[in-house]
């Protein structure tokens, strides 16, 4: 069966963790890393014949419009990951809207095709800013996947549908959700499939959660970030379980990444919910 596979596209620097630490308006003074990391994922992606999506930040995009071509001219989905990186519950309605606008905009223009897909950062879709939802199919998105079916202090919502579904937003209008993977054990539902999830798990366990999925006849979500393959990124001032997600296992993750490529199928998101491919 085949999965999902996504890359979200920012630099290491601009992580929520490390907001506390650097600004927005500091962007500007770090050395982007993002261009070589992606290098370094098509190569891989390309070693075993993948495509997946890419989430590219709107800020990234307008820096490397040449970076987001080479990524789209490979086969891959170009999809929005947001322009400014800021929480949606923290920007409400009308900032948001402005947002994904703007990065709409600018990844269209570089690739010459309608972006479809959004991903919030930080998975920043919660029970507090459902209204997101609206303002996504409002602006063209056909489907969303920022929503985690887990509790943490930053995103998620635990109740919410663990595989792919639609949404019904009234008045014809509605978006298709694909919501992060996660493993339910008992009442209570864990991520294994992306990011520092992805890192620290042993891979036979990311395997069994992925067979569970594909048992039940759903795709699995694996998203990572280019910066999750580069150990050398310089280090950032962050402290206890920040520090141990961003930094935990960045050394072997290229290589646990290759074996999974390996055994398991995988495909853009936007193949997988135009296609009819998933249950919904």
């Amino acid at each position: 069966m085949l999965n999902a596979l996504s890359i979200d596209v920012e630099d290491y620097f601009q992580v929520s963790a490390a907001e506390p630490f650097i600004r927005y308006q500091q962007w500007d003074e770090y050395e982007l890393r993002v261009e070589q990391n992606v290098s370094k994922v098509l190569g891989l992606l390309k070693e075993f014949n993948l495509t997946a999506t890419f989430f590219v930040l709107g800020w990234v995009a307008k820096k490397l419009p040449q970076m987001v071509k080479e990524i789209y001219s490979q086969g891959h989905e170009i999809a929005s990951h947001g322009y400014s990186h800021r929480l949606v519950y923290e920007l409400g309605p009308e900032l948001f809207r402005e947002d994904v606008k703007k990065s709409k905009e600018i990844l269209e223009n570089i690739i010459q095709t309608k972006v479809i897909g959004y991903r919030a950062p930080s998975n920043s879709i919660t029970d507090g800013s459902l209204w997101a939802l609206e303002i996504l199919a409002e602006e063209g998105f056909v489907y969303d996947s920022s929503v985690f079916p887990v509790r943490h202090f930053r995103y998620g919502i635990p109740t919410s549908k663990r595989f792919v579904h639609r949404i019904d937003l009234g008045g014809n209008r509605e978006l298709i959700e694909v919501p992060h993977s996660t493993v339910k054990i008992g009442r209570v539902n864990f991520a294994v499939c992306g990011g520092g999830y992805l890192r620290f798990y042993p891979l036979n366990i990311v395997k069994w959660a992925i067979r569970g999925m594909n048992r039940q006849g759903y795709p699995a979500m694996v998203y990572f970030h280019p910066w999750e393959i580069d150990p050398a990124q310089p280090k950032m001032p962050l402290r206890g379980n920040a520090r141990f997600k961003h930094y935990i296992k960045l050394s072997t993750h290229i290589d646990k990444l290759k074996r999974l490529f390996s055994e398991v199928r995988f495909a853009p998101i936007g193949e997988l919910v135009l296609s009819g491919a998933t249950q919904m």
